[in-house]
């Protein structure tokens, strides 16, 4: 984005990185912040995953990778996928309202 008439002209339609995001459906939307949130979770796992062979080669005690999982993975899962739903639902209902306002 060049100028800031096209910065304004996205906030003001809902796009983020050229994604229309204000043009998403319900079941979009639901999708989309479902996605999300597993594609941080995978991403914190391994990454997780990734730490605990680095601190195994170091110290050459035996983690348990289950705690990748667990304390990681999950947690940042879990809080993505709800602040994209959030931010998804948020989205769809100003479209809704502005929708019922025209009619």
């Amino acid at each position: 984005m060049a100028t800031a008439n096209d910065v304004e002209r996205a906030r003001r339609d809902g796009e983020l990185f050229g994604i229309p995001l204000g043009d998403l459906g319900w079941f979009q939307s639901l999708l989309m912040g479902v996605a999300t949130g597993m594609a941080a979770f995978f991403g914190t796992t391994f990454l997780a995953i990734m730490a605990l062979l680095v601190y195994m080669m170091a110290t050459g005690k035996h983690p348990d990778f289950a705690l990748a999982y667990k304390v990681a993975g999950f947690p940042v899962g879990v809080v993505v996928m709800a602040l994209a739903l959030g931010f998804l639902g948020v989205q769809w209902s100003r479209r809704m309202a502005r929708k019922s306002r025209k009619a």
